[in-house]
């Protein structure tokens, strides 16, 4: 075995349909960060014989997935790719309570299962300046545990 660097950019990203169990990919990403620590709560343990030293239990675990990209639309009809257009339909303005949440799965080529969080979305800032390409980004905020599944 050689270890060796990967690249970001060979991540997939999917998101599923209203059709349980069918994904789209999230296309024309151009940045993906994961935040494993986002959300996470602490309990303050520290007291006087301490002795100065913090401590402290993490309580809560949390993560979510930042996703950057550019505008890419039907020239004709103007309707988004697939997976762009059920992201936008989770961050709408009437996907509020349990319609909020979307399940979302990831993995690089080299991992033989994919990562899968209940999530909920907020599309982010979009355009650009004079001479750029339209841009968008949204935030995947997990929800609850997640789960695994083997690649098919």
């Amino acid at each position: 075995m050689t270890a060796r660097k990967i690249k970001s950019r060979d991540f997939i990203i999917e998101v599923e349909s209203s059709t349980p169990d069918t994904w789209f990919r999230i296309e024309n990403l151009a940045n993906m960060t994961i935040n494993r620590a986002a959300n996470e709560e602490t309990a303050d343990l520290t007291d006087f014989d301490s002795e100065g030293a913090y401590e402290s239990w993490i309580m809560q675990r949390g993560a979510s997935m930042a996703l950057a990209g550019q505008e890419l639309k039907d020239h004709l009809t103007g309707a988004l790719q697939p997976g762009r257009a059920r992201v936008e339909e989770l961050a709408g303005e009437t996907a509020v309570g349990y319609e909020s949440l979307g399940r979302y799965r990831f993995r690089h080529p080299l991992n033989d299962e994919w990562r899968i969080w209940n999530a909920t979305t907020s599309v982010g800032e979009n355009g650009g300046a004079t001479n750029d390409p339209s841009a968008w980004a949204c935030t995947i905020t997990k929800s609850g545990p997640s789960t695994t599944a083997a690649v098919a």
